[in-house]
């Protein structure tokens, strides 16, 4: 069955995580993705193990577990850009595509002759996405950078983390990638309305896209509740800024979560622990009076959380509907009833006949399902099979670019 993107030719130049987990969004919603890598060396986080992918043999493959997070569903070619031919290469099969995505530091591919204003010559209907860490404009363009820097910059390891006044207190990163993840679903979200409004008009387009303005967006309402008062958000660990009780709570036997939204879930959150009276209290009724008070309600809360188990608190809390749950490693999350019923994990075929397992990507379509018939590809795999079938290259002129170090 035809999947939503089904028509769409990508050209994928990028490498490490933004670019490539915007392109495996894109591969995953059908298009024919077409990863271009440096010949010998390829992605860098091909080589960022250990894990690594297991080989059909039993042993480790040359692959890293990271490399094939985000580039399910590819074709890899090989082609140094470097070359004459390479640049070439590159030319014709952007001249053929719908979509190309990069994260080259500024003005690399310019140099190249491959920047957006080259390539638009030869297909003017190009949707051509520079994802980089400061943007395409800007005092900082020609910065290099990663994840963690960004997560520094934008404020966001100012809200992360203990308060500072508690043990473990200070700044902390968030857990993934989460500066590279956000642009990489801005990416996708911005190529894929360029496709519906080329659809309208015709033509292409340069979207530029960064990791600092991507991770500042992240910051949501932290950085607007700054705005509107002045104040800057300060670290809570666990705590929300606008909503309580909503943390982790330890119990008698461990620790859990409870997410009180509104005054509603906070009156049955006390009928269920058998204190009603403290959702008539004047102080904790509305969220307002929660929140000036949080410093006695809190701790008067926490003593009564840890006079039980955590499987007692949680069946109590989810029949009376408050939102709750534990907190789980990897292994409990994923032997979950409910991800094992909405099948998260899948298991990806590898080009040596082995498989890796993944995480299915959790957009769900009625009319156009996903599914997931490649796994992530060895390094150019897909050259010649390319080459030959969309730029019509012959065997001769394949050994010719081989010798030469072309591909």
């Amino acid at each position: 069955m035809t999947k939503p993107l089904s028509h769409v030719r990508v050209l994928d130049m990028s490498r490490v995580l933004a670019g490539p987990w915007c392109t495996q969004n894109l591969a995953d919603l059908g298009a024919e993705v077409i990863k271009v890598e440096r010949p010998g060396v390829g992605d860098e986080t091909r080589g960022w193990g250990p894990p690594w992918l297991p080989g059909a043999d039993g042993n480790p493959a040359e692959d890293s577990g990271y490399y094939a997070s985000a580039n399910r569903g590819k074709k890899s070619i090989t082609v140094d850009l470097a070359s004459a031919q390479g640049q070439d290469i590159i030319r014709r099969l952007a001249s053929t595509s719908d979509v190309l995505v990069e994260n080259y530091k500024v003005g690399t591919l310019a140099r190249y002759g491959l920047a957006y204003d080259d390539l638009r010559e030869v297909n003017p209907r190009l949707i051509y996405c520079s994802v980089t860490g400061f943007g395409q404009t800007g005092p900082y363009r020609h910065r290099p950078g990663y994840d963690f820097v960004f997560q520094g910059m934008s404020g966001l390891m100012s809200i992360t983390g203990e308060r500072d006044d508690l043990p473990g207190g200070g700044p902390q990163k968030v857990g993934i990638a989460v500066a590279d993840i956000t642009t990489a679903m801005y990416a996708s979200l911005a190529i894929t309305a360029a496709l519906a409004w080329r659809e309208r008009s015709g033509q292409g387009q340069h979207i530029d896209m960064a990791l600092l303005d991507c991770i500042l967006a992240f910051n949501s309402n932290q950085a607007v509740n700054y705005m509107v008062s002045g104040n800057l958000p300060r670290r809570l660990g666990n705590a929300h800024p606008n909503a309580a009780p909503y943390q982790v709570f330890e119990s008698r036997d461990g620790s859990f979560v409870v997410a009180v939204g509104n005054d509603g879930q906070f009156a049955a959150f006390c009928r269920a622990i058998g204190r009603p009276e403290l959702a008539e209290d004047e102080r904790f009724a509305k969220v307002t009076g929660r929140l000036v008070n949080r410093e006695l309600l809190l701790p008067m809360l926490a003593d009564i959380m840890r006079g039980d188990t955590t499987a007692s608190w949680l069946a109590r809390l989810e029949a009376a509907g408050v939102p709750c749950g534990p907190i789980n490693d990897f292994s409990q999350a994923l032997a979950d009833a409910q991800v094992q019923h909405r099948g998260i994990r899948i298991e990806l075929p590898l080009p040596d006949g082995g498989t890796c397992p993944g995480i299915a990507s959790p957009m769900r379509f009625s009319a156009t399902p996903l599914d997931y018939k490649a796994g992530p590809p060895a390094l150019g795999q897909h050259t010649d099979a390319v080459l030959s079938e969309l730029l019509g290259f012959e065997p001769e002129d394949l050994k010719r670019l081989r010798a030469d170090g072309a591909i």
